[in-house]
């Protein structure tokens, strides 16, 4: 039977000592927040492990939860600092390789697609995939964060700012550093014959990224 309580009543009931409220929050948005991490962190492995760190930090903060946002906005932005945290730790700034599982849920996250998909199309969706999310990865972890936020997962700016815990206006200038950079780390990898016929004082924008499909997000906490 699905729980029909608001995530607002669940997290208090956790709070409260209810030892399945948790799960039943964390299973009704996990999907989101998986493609956020694994988006952010660039690879299945570190975003689950960016993943964890976040639910557990949410599964122990509940009670600092005060209401000013929605819970799933307080959601992202516990597992979005944790993944940012786990990034400057580790001062990653390489490419990764991209699970080979990418597309198997292609139904997750705001920039999906459905239908029939022509293999030539499929091929070279999946060249812009890598492309971009090489290129993303190598971006500074808050303007890649702000970059999945706004651009692939379609958060307004003013919610994004919220999960970041910035300005609004903050959001919008590594939104707009961040696109630059990447669209000129995309002309950098652009496959030969692409660059060549790309205006060099044009940098393409970067492709729209259908949403990765996870290789399984850490089981819930209980």
């Amino acid at each position: 039977m699905t729980d029909e309580r608001s995530d607002a009543d669940l997290l208090a009931a956790h709070v409260a000592g209810d030892a399945a409220a948790f799960g039943v929050l964390f299973s009704r948005h996990r999907d989101r927040l998986w493609a956020v991490a694994l988006r952010t962190m660039g690879n299945p492995d570190d975003a689950a492990d960016g993943l964890q760190d976040g639910v557990v930090a949410a599964y122990r903060r509940a009670g600092s939860f005060r209401g000013e946002a929605a819970v799933t906005t307080w959601l992202h932005r516990v597992v979005v600092n944790a993944c940012l945290d786990r990034l400057r730790a580790a001062k990653v700034r390489r490419a990764e390789a991209l699970p080979d599982d990418l597309d198997e849920r292609g139904d997750r996250g705001s920039l999906a697609t459905s239908g029939p998909v022509d293999p030539a199309d499929e091929a070279l969706a999946a060249e812009r995939r890598r492309l971009v999310l090489g290129a993303l990865a190598q971006l500074p972890p808050e303007q890649r964060a702000a970059l999945v936020l706004v651009d692939m997962e379609g958060y307004p700016v003013s919610e994004a700012a919220l999960m970041l815990d910035c300005a609004e206006g903050t959001v919008k200038s590594r939104c707009s550093r961040g696109r630059t950079r990447l669209a000129a780390l995309l002309h950098l990898l652009a496959p030969e014959g692409e660059a060549d016929h790309a205006d060099p004082g044009n940098p393409p924008a970067a492709p729209p990224v259908p949403s990765p499909g996870p290789r399984g997000p850490p089981a819930e906490q209980s």
